[in-house]
């Protein structure tokens, strides 16, 4: 992997920008620890991102990015914060960030678009990407129809620029794996839950490191909006609304505010549990350091071992 010397980092590995919980401490957290750090614009104001930008520099001096969330009816005013304090790495999804690239390009800033099709990578690289990720449906939270074990390969073969690899990944062998298949490096949410410094309720760890992978499913296939959630009350409600009358206005309702029951009250019923397949193969809670040096460990173990068959 050479995602590390592109950005100058330690190892090849980005947060995800997790909506509610990847602000700014988190973000420094995740670059002090040898990655790269993101703040996530999901339900962000203007001066939210600034107050999470401000807090993350308080916290290091390394590299660190923010993830756009271009749907946000506030995107233009984000962007000019972005531009202003100086950020030199973005994230892009739910949208196209072809407005902005002429700005981002001029202002020295990086640009990693995150796609769920092989058309939308090529699209992005035409826009000038610096690089791509690919997040594959086993990840957490919004998703799209294909697996990163398809995806991945064949995004990689169809664009020239830096690919990153996203969803299903919470091990060293994997990371070697994605590599194989074509990946420059790692994007990890769900595995990042799992550590002392994510701010998210301590009962979502608890969470996390109990489930296991048959725990997890996937909500609002009937309305565009398929999210991969833990099962509980919520998620159950949900599906059986969609399966019956399908109403939009209960959905929403129910929905309304979940992810923040989970991540700020703990509501392990109530709230949006939102996890990746790979939920199965976490079960302690690491610091975020402990956690990179042992995917880092694992990674070069399972290579060694097979450059030393050949």
């Amino acid at each position: 992997m050479n995602l590390e010397k592109i950005l100058n980092i330690k190892y090849p590995f980005i947060q995800g920008g997790m909506a509610n919980i990847s602000k700014g401490k988190f973000a420094a957290s995740v670059s002090e620890a040898g990655g790269l750090g993101l703040i996530g614009t999901g339900g962000m104001s203007p001066e939210d991102l600034l107050k999470e930008i401000k807090i993350a520099k308080e916290n290091t001096d390394k590299l660190f990015g923010v993830n756009l969330l271009l749907l946000n009816p506030q995107i233009d005013a984000l962007v000019d914060i972005v531009i202003s304090q100086g950020i030199k790495f973005l994230t892009t999804g739910a949208g196209n960030p072809g407005k902005y690239m002429k700005r981002f390009k001029e202002n020295k800033i990086k640009v990693f678009p995150i796609v769920s099709s092989i058309a939308l990578a090529k699209r992005m690289e035409k826009l000038g990407a610096d690089g791509i990720i690919v997040e594959g449906e086993e990840a957490a939270g919004h998703i799209g129809d294909i697996s990163t074990m398809v995806l991945l390969p064949q995004v990689a073969q169809a664009v020239n620029i830096p690919v990153v690899a996203a969803g299903g990944i919470g091990s060293g062998r994997q990371i070697f794996a994605a590599e194989v298949l074509g990946a420059s490096g790692i994007q990890f949410g769900t595995s990042l839950l799992a550590t002392f410094e994510c701010p998210i309720h301590q009962n979502y760890k608890e969470k996390i490191i109990k489930s296991k992978s048959s725990n997890i499913t996937v909500i609002g296939l009937t309305n565009a909006y398929k999210t991969r959630v833990i099962k509980n009350k919520m998620a159950r409600t949900y599906l059986e609304i969609e399966k019956t009358n399908k109403d939009k206005l209960a959905l929403e309702k129910l929905t309304l505010g979940a992810l923040k029951k989970a991540v700020e009250v703990g509501d392990m019923e109530n709230g949006s549990i939102m996890a990746g397949e790979v939920v199965g193969q976490i079960n302690e809670i690491l610091s975020i350091k402990d956690l990179f040096e042992k995917f880092h460990h694992e990674y070069k173990e399972v290579r060694e071992f097979y450059e030393n068959r050949r």
